[in-house]
């Protein structure tokens, strides 16, 4: 009699531990570890194509490929059919369209609260990456509140003395300088004194990133060069600032720490530079470096987090023309044998004839959001053509792709407004 009660009370047990599980799978709402968001600046569906190709032909896949859920992402801003970077940007960020030029506030000036500022709210560690300047319009829109992103000086400011982000990596030091110092700060703060005093560990070169310990919270800003970061194709100039793919790795690392989890936004910025200035062959470089670092985010962020890809406005046009080979991989853009010639070409940009296009409305692309030429400094003239000139490649009226991976992507389906990614990220938090 006594081995059958413990035979029921085992039997017992097993079913109320099956129905718990059963439970906890079925109706307890899960949320991923790791949530990453990737913006591809000027990705859509003919780039990652494009790139595709080039990386290694038509049948070797992307890490993007991998991706079980995509859709496409309809963008507009407030006041224009095709959003500026600023607009764009804050669309993600923020869930709300703004007016071309604004970063995350609406249009009577009122902040819009952003991914990293709810996240931080439910308890999760937050990183934010670029390999672009941390002053440019994408990643601001993800810490600042600004009418114009023409006061760089301010926006940074903000990203030291307001935001409270735990990892931050990026370029641009200049902006945290004062003039004494070599920077562009004329209130004479430097600001990364401030952030010292604050408890950051600062760090300026790739060996300064590899050696920050893992076993502790992390507190980082990482800020390497005056400007931005190198080009895919400058790797042998010798470089010691860190690629896209080392300061994710790294920022997953040090963010993964956290019980609570984490959010890490990574801009993809230098598709965005190569493309305004017509560097055809440049911007599938970044693009794949793009993959490269998702790759890496796959790898290192597990099964239990969620990754996004998106992009945020398409520019310039690019198209790959004729008749690649099959499995060369960029190496076609050599070859002229009859029949294979291929080549790449624009729609708009400075390689176009030098005939200026009507004068582009306030805020649209064209100039940066900080009101700068987005020239990369001592890039020279591309010779991918382009069918009209403008001082930079000009917005395009395209939609721009996203893919997801992990718990919560199967939202991304079909066609979504842009802000889709911003609310179906906020459910995951």
């Amino acid at each position: 009699m006594k081995w059958r009660n413990q035979l029921l009370a085992l039997f017992c047990l097993i079913v109320f531990f099956a129905f718990g599980v059963f439970y906890f799978r079925t109706w307890v709402v899960q949320k991923p570890f790791g949530i990453i968001l990737f913006i591809g600046e000027g990705l859509d569906s003919s780039r990652v194509a494009a790139a595709r190709i080039y990386a290694g032909g038509p049948g070797k896949p992307l890490a993007l490929d991998s991706f079980a859920y995509t859709a496409l992402l309809k963008n507009h801003s407030k006041d224009f059919a095709t959003p500026d970077q600023a607009a764009a940007a804050t669309a993600l960020a923020t869930g709300v369209r703004v007016k071309n030029g604004a970063i995350a506030v609406d249009e009577d000036g009122k902040a819009l609260e952003n991914l990293l500022e709810l996240a931080r709210r439910s308890g999760r560690m937050t990183g934010l990456v670029t390999n672009t300047l941390l002053t440019d319009a994408t990643p601001a829109s993800f810490y600042a509140h600004a009418e114009t992103g023409v006061d760089r000086e301010g926006l940074a400011r903000d990203l030291v003395e307001k935001a409270d982000i735990d990892v931050v990596l990026g370029g641009g030091s200049a902006d945290f300088f004062p003039s004494a110092k070599n920077g562009r700060r004329t209130d004479g703060k430097d600001l990364l004194l401030e952030l010292r005093s604050a408890g950051y560990d600062l760090v300026q070169n790739r060996e300064e990133l590899e050696a920050v310990p893992r076993w502790r919270a992390a507190k980082l800003f990482g800020v390497f060069g005056s400007a931005e970061l190198a080009f895919a194709d400058e790797e042998n100039l010798g470089d010691d600032r860190p690629r896209l793919a080392d300061m994710v790795r790294r920022s997953i690392e040090l963010l993964q720490f956290n019980s609570g989890g984490y959010l890490l936004i990574v801009d993809a910025g230098l598709m965005r530079k190569s493309a305004q200035q017509n560097q055809g062959e440049r911007t599938l470089l970044e693009t794949v470096e793009l993959d490269r670092a998702i790759s890496v985010a796959l790898e290192y962020a597990g099964t239990k987090s969620t990754i996004f890809v998106c992009g945020d406005v398409a520019i310039g046009g690019l198209m790959l023309n004729g008749h690649p080979p099959r499995n060369e991989g960029g190496t076609f853009l050599e070859r002229k044998d009859p029949g294979t010639t291929s080549r790449l070409t624009w729609a708009t940009g400075p390689n176009g004839p030098e005939a200026p296009l009507p004068q582009e409305a306030e805020g649209a692309v064209g100039k940066t959001a900080a009101g700068e030429s987005s020239s990369p400094a001592g890039i020279s003239r591309a010779t991918e053509p382009a069918a009209a000139y403008s001082e930079t490649a000009q917005t395009i009226a395209n939609d721009v792709v996203a893919f997801g991976t992990g718990l919560g992507a199967d939202a991304l389906h079909g066609t979504l407004e842009n802000t889709a990614m911003f609310q179906i990220i906020r459910d995951n938090l």
